[in-house]
């Protein structure tokens, strides 16, 4: 059989390839230190795991949703005022999907026309790039690199490509570089989208993991914001819910209905005891995801300190359960780095040219396990002489 030529677009997926070596090494009894994969290791809270529990108990709560509740809209709503400070934010902003990663890879779909154009950073989370692909689009990216902070650069970006760009993604917190942007950032971003009447898509699936500074926020806050965008909003790594993939699309109403559209043709809608479950989370106190943040940066920096005494570049970690960092000792084949960090170290990490050219001499570490399995990751780092 002949499959579909849109499959030939997408490389085999770099996680597969590194869980069967460490599924080889753990056969022989070697210690693993998984930092590969973005799943925290927290319990989730344990209102939001009783509001699915009694939800469940309902037979009726079984049966196809087909709609989002509209007390699951108007908590979305709620949260963005408590939260974010953001008033303004109404029922037909707000639209649930299986979680930003489905949600990213299906807009395209909603928004796009094969040979359209999209604007993705380069290094960027691979879903971004895989539903512009998924839709027929043609991929245009602007680089994030070191000299600027990791950050976008609009300035850099070709006028004429962003004359043709549909839209333009941009995640901060970012994956998998670490990166948090500002209100000067995001002012110069909104006016780049009016000057070249493009939708500006935020990713804000780390809006609770930052570090060093002020809370994290959300795209939609800054003026303008709601008139050229719309925000992919996650419950996942917040409340550590990421198995019942719980996200939103918020912002321009537009955008919303016609995302709405395409998805009523290919599902019929959240599961409800997961909508009660949303709810829950959304109404419910914050102050246990507070907590979690401090342990977030206690990790970071057991991590990046320890890397650091061992002469690596100090990492780019200032959100995001990532840090980003370039490889020691001169190296610049990331993936061939982590086949040796791995087999010398028992350390499993992401390589960077997973997430774009511009990833390449950089790999990626998940902040997944206590600051004492990461001190110990270092040391087995250290004992493997593995140093800048």
């Amino acid at each position: 059989m002949k499959f579909a030529d849109r499959l030939d677009l997408f490389s085999d997926e770099v996680f597969a390839s590194l869980n069967q070596k460490r599924l080889a090494l753990e056969a022989q009894g070697r210690t693993i230190y998984n930092l590969s994969v973005g799943t925290p290791d927290f319990e989730p809270y344990e209102h939001v795991v009783s509001a699915l529990r009694e939800a469940a108990l309902d037979p009726a709560m079984w049966k196809y949703s087909l709609r989002d509740l509209p007390e699951l809209k108007q908590a979305v709503c709620d949260y963005y005022a408590r939260r974010f400070g953001v008033e303004g934010i109404t029922p037909d902003m707000v639209a649930s999907c299986n979680g930003t990663q489905e949600g990213v890879g299906h807009l395209g779909l909603a928004l796009l026309n094969p040979g359209d154009t999209v604007l993705v950073p380069d290094p960027c989370y691979p879903v971004f790039e895989a539903g512009a692909k998924i839709a027929g689009a043609k991929l245009e990216y602007y680089p994030l690199n070191a000299e600027r902070d990791f950050l976008p650069y609009v300035a850099g970006i070709d006028p004429e490509v962003a004359d043709r760009a549909k839209y333009m993604i941009v995640s901060l917190p970012a994956n998998p570089v670490g990166s948090v942007g500002n209100d000067a950032l995001y002012d110069e971003i909104i006016a780049f989208a009016r000057e070249h009447d493009l939708l500006i898509v935020h990713d804000n699936a780390y809006s609770d993991i930052v570090f060093d500074g002020p809370a994290g926020g959300t795209f939609l806050a800054h003026p303008g914001a709601l008139e050229v965008g719309v925000e992919f909003f996650s419950l996942s790594k917040s409340f550590n819910v990421t198995g019942a993939r719980i996200g939103f699309i918020v912002g321009r109403p537009d955008v919303v209905a016609a995302f709405a559209k395409l998805r009523s043709q290919i599902d019929f809608g959240m599961f409800f005891p997961i909508q009660k479950a949303a709810i829950a989370a959304l109404e419910g106190p914050l102050d246990e995801v507070e907590a979690q943040r401090l342990k977030y940066q206690e990790r970071r920096d057991a991590l990046c300190d320890g890397l650091e005494a061992l002469g690596w570049e100090r990492p780019n970690a200032h959100g995001s359960m990532f840090v980003w960092v370039r490889l020691p000792g001169g190296r610049c084949d990331s993936m061939a780095f982590c086949e040796e960090l791995m087999e010398k170290a028992g350390v499993i990490v992401t390589p960077g040219a997973s997430f774009g050219p511009h990833g390449e001499g950089y790999v990626r570490m998940a902040l997944v396990l206590p600051p004492a399995g990461l001190r110990d990751a270092v040391a087995a780092i250290a004992a493997a002489g593995i140093r800048g």
